[in-house]
């Protein structure tokens, strides 16, 4: 295979690995579906609700803790979800690749 075969090769298995990574969703939730997080597999968040129940401003630390664990959390299955994804193209495990 020539150089320029290769990189091109390269070049199209990175955008794929882009666009999995775009396109992969973790979703948490922490005090008892409270508080949900949903990030992409770039670690971005997408999305975060907060039930009105748990809005104290006599609670504030409780609800910032609650924020934390389910970011944290959403963060880690699409990165789990991402590298699934991304195993299956390049057709080997990668284990700690992100």
């Amino acid at each position: 295979m020539k150089q320029a075969d290769l990189l091109k090769k390269a070049q199209e298995i990175q955008n794929k690995i882009a666009g999995i990574m775009a396109a992969a969703r973790g979703e948490a939730t922490s005090g008892g579906g409270m508080v949900k997080a949903v990030a992409d597999g770039n670690g971005t968040i997408l999305g975060l609700k907060i039930e009105k129940e748990v809005i104290d401003p006599e609670e504030n630390q409780m609800l910032e803790d609650l924020v934390i664990a389910a970011v944290n959390e959403a963060r880690r299955k699409a990165k789990e979800a991402a590298q699934t994804e991304v195993q299956k193209v390049i057709g080997i495990p990668l284990p700690g690749l992100f």
